[in-house]
C-alpha cells in the first residue's frame, strides 16, 4: 500500500546517504514475475509520487554531490537483471546479451 516515494524514503534514503558518504550500497529486488520490482526500480514520471528507486537516488546522489565542497566523487552504477539463471545488464548497449 506504500507508493515508491514512501519506499524511496523509509528504505532506500538511508542506504544512498551512506552512499555519499563514501560506502558501497546495493538494492536488490527480489521476487516473483509480475510483483512489481522493475516498477519500484524504475517507476514514472507523472505522477512523481511514483518516480522509482533508480531515478530518486540518481537525484539525491548527483544533488549531494553539487552541494559538496572540497571533494572528489566517482560515480559508478550497476543495474542488472537475474532471470532464470542468465545476468543481463540492463544500462549495456545491449541488454539482451547475456553475461557470465
Amino acid at each position: 500500500e506504500h507508493n515508491t516515494e514512501q519506499i524511496y524514503n523509509e528504505i532506500a534514503y538511508p542506504l544512498v546517504e551512506s552512499v555519499t558518504e563514501g560506502y558501497n550500497g546495493t538494492i536488490f529486488a527480489y521476487g516473483q514475475t509480475g510483483s512489481g520490482k522493475s516498477f519500484t526500480m524504475q517507476g514514472v514520471v507523472d505522477p512523481s509520487t511514483q518516480k522509482g528507486i533508480i531515478p530518486r537516488a540518481f537525484e539525491h546522489i548527483f544533488e549531494s554531490i553539487q552541494c559538496a565542497e572540497n571533494a572528489k566523487f566517482l560515480v559508478r552504477a550497476s543495474y542488472l537483471e537475474i532471470y532464470n539463471e542468465d545476468i543481463r545488464d540492463l544500462l549495456g548497449a545491449d541488454t539482451k546479451q547475456k553475461l557470465e
